[in-house]
């Protein structure tokens, strides 16, 4: 009697959960950076536990001149992140300025 494993089957569907854990970094990893931690930090946390990191940066609150705050998830228009920092030192210079007089 001969056996022939089947190592086919194996192959695929270890492939399909590499393709997974694959898309599971690379969404934590952008999530993270729009959110203002960057891209390192979502890797990490993707490459650990590639479904619950997506599901924790969606709800993981951004940083407050970060790309997620200033243009949405997925938003590429409206302020960059420079021109809310130079707005924002522009507020607090000026009224400063008021107070202080």
């Amino acid at each position: 009697m001969r056996f022939d494993p089947v190592i086919a089957l194996l192959g695929a569907k270890a492939l399909y959960l590499l393709y997974g854990w694959l898309l599971g970094c690379v969404a934590a990893s952008y999530l993270s950076a729009r959110k203002g931690f960057g891209e390192q930090v979502g890797l990490a946390t993707g490459m650990l536990l590639p479904v619950i990191s997506v599901v924790f940066w969606l709800v993981w609150p951004a940083k407050r001149d970060s790309r997620w705050k200033l243009q949405g998830a997925f938003g590429s228009g409206g302020k960059t992140v420079a021109e809310a920092r130079a707005e924002r030192e522009a507020e607090e210079s000026e009224a400063e300025e008021s107070g202080g007089s």
